[in-house]
């Protein structure tokens, strides 16, 4: 995914929640259950490239997050950008 405009995050499975800006090249392996989106105060925007093997896409999309879900996110979300800019 190549992010063209605003300020976003990205998390693997486990893995730190990282800041995504324009220009970044962000890359999930095969199958690597992730996230990917806006802060709570800023849009993004991107473009998502996926490969496919004999036909056959690679990506599995998963349920969108509920409002209780994505609260929760966001409130865990914004502590880590806070953390990251003190």
């Amino acid at each position: 995914m190549i992010v063209t405009v605003g300020l976003g995050w990205a998390q693997c499975e486990r893995g730190p929640i990282e800041e995504i800006r324009p220009g970044d090249v962000v890359w999930f392996a095969p199958n690597e259950k992730h996230w990917h989106g806006a802060t709570p105060t800023m849009a993004m925007t991107h473009i998502a490239i996926q490969e496919a093997l004999d036909g056959k896409s690679s990506t599995g999309w998963k349920k969108l997050a509920t409002n209780s879900i994505s609260a929760h996110f966001t409130t865990e979300v914004t502590e880590v950008a806070e953390k990251r800019r003190n």
